[in-house]
């Protein structure tokens, strides 16, 4: 028995905004879905959004779900938390703050959270124009060919959550429940990615101590240093959903970056700037850097 908070079973005997949004000719009104899972795996997610065109915010949420009391539950915290954002707020919604809305899942069931963070990115893409292949994590390399997860997609839920073992990823997306082959695969996975940040902090915290020791400023080769080192801490992500950045130049506190795939062609970018690269280079070297994106 799964032992479940008493918001988790609210919603899932009582869950609301359950069904569908019928389409519209309402002018300046759009409504769109995203998809994601399927009845084979155990679980699927259909998100239904009502947007109002000229300030692109979410009027209305509904959910039609396949799946256990988590699934329910999280499909129905995730339309009550984006009603009335726009969607570049939208967008910033992780599968943790469904998990926090609900006063946590059993770790076991933190795939349902990740299937709704999932549906909404398939919405608000869909409802852009933005070529779902071109975000869809699973067109990278096979690792899990039980449940058709990918390389991208394990490296986005392990960098967003901080896993550390096969059995958390398990947990998060279903790479490795069944046949577990793809076990030793997932750990070295999880291997490399720890690598990969245990590096950057080494890194980061040796320029700022000479920079310290030496009792002055870090210089511009030492602050471009740093932010080339953040950047790669941040590319995995914008790989996942196919894009990247690169910086372009380091004027002052004016950082330079040029977004590229996905992100240079989304609408969202101004959320990425500030909330995937602006903040931890404002973390990591200097809380007066400022990103701009330059074509």
């Amino acid at each position: 028995m799964w032992d479940y908070t008493e918001k988790v079973l609210e919603l899932f005997y009582n869950p609301k905004n359950q069904g569908a949004i019928e389409a519209t000719d309402a002018a300046g009104i759009a409504v769109v879905f995203g998809e994601v899972g399927s009845i084979a795996c155990g679980d699927a997610l259909r998100l239904h959004i009502k947007i109002e065109v000229d300030t692109d915010k979410i009027l209305d949420a509904r959910f039609q779900t396949f799946g256990c009391t988590s699934a329910i539950a999280s499909s129905s915290a995730l339309t009550e938390i984006i009603k009335g954002l726009t969607l570049d707020e939208a967008l910033n919604i992780s599968n943790r703050d469904i998990a926090n809305y609900l006063g946590g899942l059993p770790e076991e069931k933190m795939h349902c959270s990740v299937m709704g963070q999932e549906a909404l990115e398939a919405a608000i893409y869909k409802y852009r124009g933005i070529e779902v292949e071109e975000h869809e994590e699973d067109d990278g390399r096979l690792v899990c060919s039980c449940f058709g997860v990918s390389e991208n997609r394990i490296r986005r839920v392990v960098i967003e959550n901080n896993l550390t073992t096969v059995e958390q990823v398990t947990s998060y997306v279903k790479a490795g429940g069944g046949c577990s082959s793809c076990a030793a695969e997932i750990e070295d996975l999880i291997a490399a990615i720890q690598e990969e940040k245990d590096l950057t902090a080494i890194r980061v915290a040796a320029e700022i101590a000479t920079a310290q020791a030496q009792n002055r400023p870090l210089t511009t080769v030492q602050k471009i240093n740093l932010i080339q080192a953040v950047l790669q801490e941040v590319r995995p992500v914008l790989l996942a959903d196919g894009g990247d950045v690169e910086l372009y130049d380091v004027d002052g506190d004016v950082v330079k970056v040029v977004l590229k795939g996905a992100c240079g062609s989304c609408s969202s970018s101004l959320a990425t700037l500030k909330n995937s690269i602006e903040a931890r280079l404002r973390e990591h070297v200097s809380p007066s850097l400022v990103v701009e994106a330059v074509s």
